[in-house]
């Protein structure tokens, strides 16, 4: 908080040279402010994490850039060749595959659900959700790299992972079977959702009962305690990032006592961005550039159990799971809420940070003095360490 100077002093919004004296204010102590108002709008580390991550190398798609294609004939050749490709051959091909692997599931499960609960059922359950998972990955030209598969989630477990586009679902679904959980929608998700419902206990909310934070700690609860059900797969940022970052968890299903299976996902945007950014494409446009894309390339790490250690709190323990999925994946760690991306700062946060400002403009005296004494006492301890 304190701005050392060439001199070795210590200014505070005023000399500390008497410091009996009321401090006065020079030009120099609007500085770190201007400093920092630039900084923030010139590189904000929290707005740049909702849009598309910048390449290095233009990847002949003009949706990372519009103008690369005009810089020579020959890129012009080859983006026009690319685009014939994509277009005219992975196109109607990758749509076929995932209408094939829709309707199967929608069919399937709906003929599964008219069987008696048992063992049977929930095999060919899972036999079924993997197949038809594992069809939509193809539909996306989806590489995959799993690591750690002995870390796989378990039953009773919840899974949490990193969240970047709506096919962390699927990439995640084709290597194994979970519960899932959201809001019951309208239209063909809906159908989706009732007839997976039928075959495999998901656990779908009604918009009123979102809100209710009892009522969806308990659903989850009671589904962990029941070991013969899948394990629970959940984004704890509750929207999308752009790959490059993990944000802050939310802390509700850390609440519940269960066994945390973390999970890494990163993506490789050069053969394709897999982000999606809600506010700009709608679901419909978002999967057409997806299927128009070279190949959607990503690596996938199970990472150890974790559980809640003593004293701990839902907030630690979600900063903690959150910190190993971000190192894990090569991700930056922000503390910052994902909400930001559509809503705004919220006034406890602005209070922070005009209390802190307060605090290096006025200060108390005490205060001033605690700060030259700190100052030096750690340069006698310095000069006693090299003596």
């Amino acid at each position: 908080l304190y701005k050392p100077y060439s001199n070795g002093e210590i200014r505070r919004s005023g000399s500390n040279k008497d410091l009996d004296s009321a401090p006065e204010f020079e030009m120099s102590d609007i500085f770190y402010f201007a400093r920092r108002g630039v900084e923030s709008i010139m590189d904000d580390e929290v707005t740049k994490r909702f849009s598309a991550e910048e390449l290095e190398s233009w990847n002949l798609l003009t949706r990372s850039n519009y103008n690369f294609h005009y810089i020579s004939l020959r890129l012009t050749v080859l983006w026009g060749l690319g685009l014939l490709i994509r277009y005219g051959f992975l196109l109607p091909l990758r749509v076929t595959l995932a209408f094939t692997g829709v309707g199967l599931l929608v069919f399937l499960t709906s003929v599964i659900g008219l069987l008696p609960n048992g063992k049977m059922k929930n095999f060919l359950s899972q036999k079924v959700h993997l197949m038809c998972y594992r069809i939509c990955v193809r539909a996306l030209t989806a590489i995959i790299t799993y690591h750690d598969s002995e870390n796989k989630p378990k039953n009773g477990g919840i899974c949490v992972a990193n969240h970047t586009s709506p096919i962390d679902v699927i990439i995640l679904a084709s290597d194994g079977c979970y519960a899932m959980v959201g809001q019951i929608h309208g239209g063909l998700m809906g159908v989706i959702q009732r007839s997976m419902v039928k075959a495999c206990p998901h656990i779908w909310f009604e918009r009123s009962e979102v809100k209710d934070r009892h009522l969806v700690a308990k659903r989850l609860s009671d589904h962990v305690e029941d070991k013969s059900k899948l394990p629970i797969l959940i984004f704890p940022e509750g929207t999308c990032i752009n790959n490059t970052s993990v944000m802050m968890f939310k802390k509700g299903s850390f609440e519940i006592g269960a066994t945390v299976y973390p999970v890494a996902i990163k993506y490789d945007p050069r053969f394709g961005d897999a982000f999606w950014n809600s506010s700009k494409f709608g679901m419909v446009n978002y999967l057409l550039r997806m299927m128009s894309s070279w190949a959607i390339v990503c690596s996938v790490w199970y990472l150890p159990p974790m559980s809640r250690e003593e004293g701990e709190d839902a907030v630690q323990f979600a900063n903690r799971v959150k910190a190993a999925i971000a190192r894990q994946g090569g991700l930056v760690d922000l503390l910052w809420d994902g909400g930001l991306k559509r809503g705004k700062v919220k006034d406890t946060f602005k209070e922070e940070q005009q209390k802190l400002y307060s605090k290096m403009l006025v200060g108390t005296q005490e205060d001033l003095r605690i700060a030259v004494t700190g100052h030096s006492e750690s340069a006698a301890l310095r000069r006693e360490s090299l003596t």
